[in-house]
């Protein structure tokens, strides 16, 4: 489905617009009976008959207002919800193609505004402001023409109170388009900051921060107060001004109309409903005024949904890829997260098919880009990665992580049960599947112990469990999809004794068969018994080779080394 077909209007959402209309027309008919009413008033011609014909006029139109309104409104929001369910679709689709490296902390704030309020405007465009703008048109277009034909002159200056509107509406659009797009970065901004809060409270009450002193939300939060000022300062005094104008003609009608009414031309029945038509088409242009700088204000979100909609997807073929051995390719590969600032230059090494490889260095070396661009969750800058002898350049990223199992320090899981956290691995897998890679992994035991066993809900992002039972079940996963390749990024860091230890003997478990193994270790003892050991220092690789033949060199690796046994003893 494109954007195009996305963001098309259905056949609710017409239905839903020609019943608001039509409710419109209806309730200007009434002005029309009321005239009816007032010449028999004045003729002497009114009696109980003619009363209760236009008692049951007015009631069948009353009727039929309910009933087309019910059936527009309800049709409105049927047709707008569709429509925003299927942006929501697309756009969720549309995401998990975008680059990781998009995903930054104000993208993602951005992401995040964009599919929730963004797309919640735009709903109420479909849904409330087309409607109601085009029963305003209509129903002011009605009672001009109606005044026309009563005494042209006063429906000529109702035409022009209404085309007043070109010039106050030019006012405020301009003013929308300055400030509403920066009223709405700032909203973006804002969530970013929140959700960055959110997810970080427990720090910053711990350093004590959690309150005023977190200057980046505060700060976020007082310009969104600055910006929806400034931007209502801005638009109310042209609404005002449009808003006095527009109301003068009440007067002006009034004015008008007197000469002519006085000297006999024009009778007291029609003098006195054109003197009072005015205050209702002011009322009509004034909403007309508020619900288009609302219209051209919630357009801005429009526009940033098809910002997230044409941002380039990731590319490469989606032919499965398979190859006979997996040896791992770096070939003169640079890469920088910002540009100017490489964190990769030109590193060059191979990883061997179905050998431990271990890499070390120091914080910020660039060890776990190295897991990330053979993930391909980024992509290099230059240079060729290879696996099993075939460029991963030009191949998707699913069909690349197809053959890569991962096991982060950071573990996700979702808000789901145990059971299905670990299925995500491979959907297909069988309940006893699941429960044997449990038991290799080290988690059977925790898991049989809760209330519901394997039912039970992780909470989320895991929050129900200990550091080391996701780790634990992050290696379940790694177990159950089996792939021939496994990434391991320091994946019993930040853990206790106990845990460390079960983890251990899980990633062990997890080694026992024969795969392509690349693991970031925070301590060198882990990894003495690698088959390879990859120095990184400066974004290259310093030094390659085996736990003594590292030490024999007397380099980098052997100072750490050293610096390690020393801490220890």
């Amino acid at each position: 489905m494109s954007e195009h077909d996305v963001l098309k209007k259905n056949r609710n959402f017409y239905i839903g617009v020609g019943g608001t209309v039509l409710e419109g027309l209806l309730s200007g008919s009434l002005f029309m009976l009321l005239y009816s009413v007032m010449q028999f008033l004045w003729s002497g011609q009114f009696d109980m008959n003619r009363a209760l014909i236009l008692t049951g006029v007015i009631a069948v139109i009353f009727l039929l207002r309910i009933l087309i309104y019910s059936y527009g409104y309800t049709k409105a929001q049927i047709g707008g919800a569709e429509v925003s369910k299927n942006i929501r679709l697309f756009m969720g689709d549309h995401l998990k193609r975008i680059p990781l490296s998009r995903f930054t902390q104000g993208q993602t704030g951005d992401y995040i505004n964009t599919i929730t309020s963004d797309v919640n405007n735009y709903e109420k465009i479909l849904t409330h402001k087309i409607g109601d703008l085009a029963k305003s048109f209509a129903l002011s277009l009605m009672l001009i023409i109606f005044v026309m034909t009563i005494y042209v002159p006063a429906g000529i200056i109702l035409l022009i109170a209404d085309l007043l509107l070109i010039p106050g509406l030019w006012l405020s659009f301009r003013m929308v388009r300055k400030y509403g797009k920066e009223k709405n970065d700032i909203c973006a901004e804002n969530v970013s900051s929140i959700v960055e809060y959110v997810s970080g409270i427990q720090t910053f009450r711990a350093y004590g921060v959690g309150g005023l002193k977190n200057k980046t939300v505060i700060g976020a939060m007082r310009e969104f107060c600055r910006i929806s000022f400034v931007y209502e300062a801005k638009v109310l005094p042209i609404g005002a001004g449009f808003g006095i104008l527009s109301w003068l003609s009440c007067p002006l009608v009034i004015w008008t109309a007197y000469a002519p009414w006085a000297a006999g031309t024009l009778n007291t029945v029609d003098y006195l409903l054109i003197c009072m038509l005015p205050l209702f088409c002011a009322k009509l242009a004034n909403s007309i005024f508020v619900d288009l700088t609302s219209y051209k204000n919630l357009m801005i979100s429009k526009n940033k949904i098809l910002g997230v909609m044409n941002e380039p997807e990731e590319t490469g073929s989606m032919e499965p890829f398979q190859t006979s051995t997996h040896e791992i390719t770096f070939d003169s590969v640079d890469f920088s997260y910002v540009p100017g600032e490489p964190v990769l230059k030109y590193a060059t090494f191979t990883v061997p098919d179905q050998k431990l490889t271990a890499i070390v260095g120091d914080s910020g070396s660039g060890k776990s880009t190295i897991l990330n661009l053979i993930a391909k969750y980024y992509e290099a800058n230059g240079g060729t990665i290879s696996i099993g002898g075939k460029p991963i350049n030009h191949v998707a990223a699913e069909r690349v992580l197809e053959q890569i199992s991962m096991v982060d320090q950071d573990v996700f899981l979702f808000d789901d049960t145990i059971r299905d956290n670990i299925r995500h691995a491979r959907p297909n897998a069988t309940d006893e599947e699941i429960e044997a890679a449990c038991r290799e992994a080290n988690c059977d035991g925790f898991i049989r112990k809760m209330e519901k066993g394997y039912d039970t809900s992780t909470g989320e992002n895991g929050n129900l469990l200990s550091g080391g039972e996701r780790q634990r079940i992050s290696i379940a996963r790694a177990i159950l999809k089996n792939s021939p390749i496994l990434l391991l990024d320091e994946a019993t860091a930040s853990l206790d004794i106990e845990n460390e230890l079960a983890v251990k003997q899980a990633i062990a478990n997890l080694l026992k068969e024969k795969k392509t193994v690349v693991m970031i270790a925070h301590t060198l003892s882990i990894v003495k018994n690698a088959d390879q050991i990859l120095v990184v220092s400066d974004g290259k690789i310093a030094e390659a080779g085996t736990h003594d033949e590292l030490l024999a060199k007397g380099g980098k690796y052997a100072a750490m080394w050293n610096a390690e046994q020393k801490i220890s003893a």
